[in-house]
């Protein structure tokens, strides 16, 4: 693609801001600020990976992974959630996430160890554990708030915490891996995607292309399932006190 072209596809962001103008939305400024960013931050990832891609180093690959975890870490904290320590609990979680995959792909040979593999997958498995992880501590939040007398219930039968929210914790975990899994039941009747499209459109094969995707795809259902468990399991007792009592969620 030429930068005109690139320029020209400008008119896919003019007409959200249009729109949001007519109706009065109010999310013109945040769609100019999105559509800022994007640019300054993927070209500069863009510069970054054709440096580390040509020095062909270990470090400058574990450099650029922990980046990505920090970010995605810093991000699900910032969302105001009701959990202490929800910080750290998002990076074990996204380590563990990041070795599991990367120790799986590697260690079988699925992929070479280079960084032209490694730092593209690495990326879209954190930054999908990072959307599903504040998807889930979102359903977590409602289903603790609008549930509680049902926790408070189990507590004062003598029931543990881990009892007390099960049944929260378990609707939590299903809610948030569903859109993954739902997708993934349409996917080439309703949406080629992204992976498979960027190949084809490079000129690859549309077989080849497919293999990889499907790679992906496999990739993305561990992630939902780890993602939410592990979240789930290191986020539920901070919900109760030293008393076992259940904490009241601002």
């Amino acid at each position: 693609m030429s930068p005109i072209a690139l320029i020209m596809a400008l008119v896919f962001v003019l007409i959200p801001i249009f729109l949001s103008k007519t109706f009065n939305l109010g999310l013109g400024k945040d769609t100019v600020i999105a559509v800022v960013r994007s640019i300054i931050q993927l070209f500069a990832v863009g510069y970054i990976l054709t440096f580390v891609f040509s020095a062909e180093s270990l470090i400058f690959i574990i450099l650029m992974v922990i980046v990505m975890i920090a970010a995605a870490a810093q991000n699900v904290a910032k969302k105001d959630m009701p959990f202490k320590g929800i910080a750290w609990k998002a990076t074990v979680t996204l380590i563990f996430i990041e070795i599991l995959t990367q120790g799986i792909l590697l260690g079988f040979g699925i992929i070479p160890a280079t960084a032209q593999y490694i730092i593209p997958i690495s990326g879209m498995v954190i930054g999908n554990s990072m959307v599903l992880g504040i998807l889930f501590l979102n359903r977590f939040t409602s289903e603790v708030k609008s549930r509680d007398d049902e926790i408070e219930l189990i507590l004062s039968l003598g029931g543990n915490p881990k009892q007390a929210i099960h049944t929260q914790l378990i609707q939590s975990i299903k809610a948030s891996m569903i859109p993954t899994i739902e997708s993934q039941k349409t996917i080439g009747l309703v949406q080629l995607p992204g992976m498979m499209s960027g190949q084809i459109i490079a000129g690859a094969s549309p077989i080849e292309a497919v293999q990889f995707q499907l790679l992906i795809l496999f990739l993305l259902l561990t992630t939902a399932s780890v993602t939410s468990i592990m979240l789930g399991l290191l986020t539920y007792p901070s919900l109760f006190n030293e008393r076992m009592q259940l904490k009241r969620l601002r």
